[in-house]
């Protein structure tokens, strides 16, 4: 597809690369000159310098042969009349970054109004994953499908845990309550198990579950469910506010750190049943005086990298609170996996899998659209859930009997109000909801991409002979 991105910032930079790999014809449109050549070399794409808004910028761009516009740059304002222009210069599908909360209250009153196709705000998102993890403190990731009723759990093997040393056929607790481990992390290497392998302490496991089996599972094998009674906040900026307002309709106590005053009292005024605190979330002192060693969520929200993993160990040391840290940069990736600080959340990264999801979507050939779509581990593997909506090459037959691609596996069903976990004589239908996960990445944009093509093909050549 023809694609043209408005913003090379974080989100587009990582947007374009992602794109790219999948094949999509991009140009990138920044006003900053270094910052288009540095995405126009990273991501082997057109760049063109200039306002995104501007009519003769798109068209120099190619608007009119565009099939998709996607704007994020810095300002809501400019995205959206971006996507306005587009769609009256070339009629082609839009997708808006919107992260002010004024606007995100009347979302859906712009989406409809500017005939937009998508609007994402990644702050409201990566608010509403880090609440999740607060009602699940001892995961690492949550990620939802089927519209919540599907979840999907990371969390880390400790030296106590009756898992260990197990094979996975015979954890019995896994048949008893409908939970599928469908990716374990060892040693840098993602796997797709199988019944042969055994758990070890220090795997990073993914399990597949509807949330009330999953809850039933981890309190079988004694990992604590409930969620965290009190949360501190460092920064008050965007996302504080939208995690805050959520946490506070869950009934957990919130307290926010902001050095800024004005933000402060803007905050008071938002979130009158928080508490918001005037002063450096950095100093110690006042990290002590706030009750940090009683704190059962901490969250480091400041707008640096570094600050927010900093804050984030001196808090490993001084509480046993749920840890969660923001980082909007890849340039430490590889060391803050090894620091143990509990969950990193990334928003560009949100805001690139929806985009990614929708840009699927709109490749599907055989009404089986990308409903949702996570990278997970970096990006080394993917969760996907598809909804089938007619009968294909996949359905109707035994999970057995299908010869599905290496690295790649089916976790669950959702038909119609019931969460499956798949066995080999289950069968996919039309109408389900299907979740897989694979470390094929960028390859399945519809549910007949589960298929190995090449081993059909082979098969075919065998019978002609």
């Amino acid at each position: 597809m023809n694609i043209i991105i408005a913003g090379c910032g974080k989100v587009g930079g990582t947007i374009a690369e992602q794109l790219s790999r999948e094949g999509h014809d991009i140009t990138v449109i920044d006003e900053r000159s270094a910052v288009v050549q540095h995405v126009a070399n990273a991501a082997d794409v057109i760049g063109i310098v200039g306002n995104g808004a501007s009519y003769s910028i798109q068209k120099e761009a190619g608007i009119e042969k565009a099939d998709l516009l996607i704007a994020v740059t810095n300002a809501d304002e400019v995205n959206l009349l971006c996507c306005l222009i587009a769609k009256k210069a070339g009629g082609c599908q839009t997708i808006a970054r919107v992260r002010n909360p004024v606007y995100h209250q009347e979302i859906r009153h712009i989406k409809e109004e500017l005939g937009l196709s998508l609007v994402i705000n990644p702050e409201w998102a990566a608010a509403m994953e880090m609440a999740r993890l607060l009602r699940f403190p001892k995961a690492i990731d949550i990620d939802t499908f089927a519209r919540g009723r599907i979840e999907l759990l990371r969390f880390r093997m400790e030296e106590d845990n009756p898992l260990c040393d197990q094979k996975l056929r015979d954890i019995t607790e896994l048949s008893k309550c409908e939970v599928l481990i469908c990716v374990v992390e060892r040693s840098g290497q993602v796997l797709i198990p199988d019944g042969e392998l055994e758990l070890k302490k220090g795997d990073t496991i993914s399990i597949v579950a509807s949330p009330m089996n999953a809850s039933r599972f981890f309190k079988l094998i004694g990992i604590q469910t409930n969620q965290v009674k009190n949360t501190m906040i460092i920064g008050g900026g965007k996302l504080s506010f939208y995690l805050a307002q959520r946490l506070l309709s869950m009934g957990i106590k919130v307290k926010i750190i902001e050095r800024d005053l004005m933000q402060c009292e803007r905050l008071c005024e938002q979130l009158p049943q928080a508490m918001i605190i005037h002063g450096d979330g950095t100093d110690q002192e006042l990290l002590t005086e706030e009750g940090l060693a009683d704190a059962e969520g901490f969250v480091a929200l400041t707008g640096v990298d570094e600050e927010n993993v900093m804050l984030s160990l001196y808090a490993k040391e001084m509480s046993k609170a749920k840890k969660i840290t923001k980082v909007s940069s890849n340039t430490y990736d590889n060391i803050i996996s090894t620091l143990d600080i509990g969950s990193v959340i990334h928003p560009k990264h949100i805001t690139a899998e929806s985009i990614l999801q929708y840009v699927r979507a709109m490749q599907n050939s055989i009404g089986s659209n990308v409903e949702t779509l996570y990278r997970l581990m970096d990006g080394r593997a993917e969760a996907l859930e598809f909804m089938i909506r007619e009968k294909g090459a996949v359905t109707d037959i035994p999970l057995l009997n299908l010869e599905l691609k290496q690295g790649l596996l089916v976790c669950a069903i959702y038909r119609k109000g019931k969460v499956i976990i798949p066995k080999g004589q289950d069968c996919l239908q039309q109408g389900d909801s299907v979740i897989i996960i694979t470390t094929s990445c960028g390859e399945l944009k519809d549910i007949n991409d589960i298929l190995d093509k090449s081993h059909a093909a082979r098969q075919a050549k065998a019978g002609n002979v």
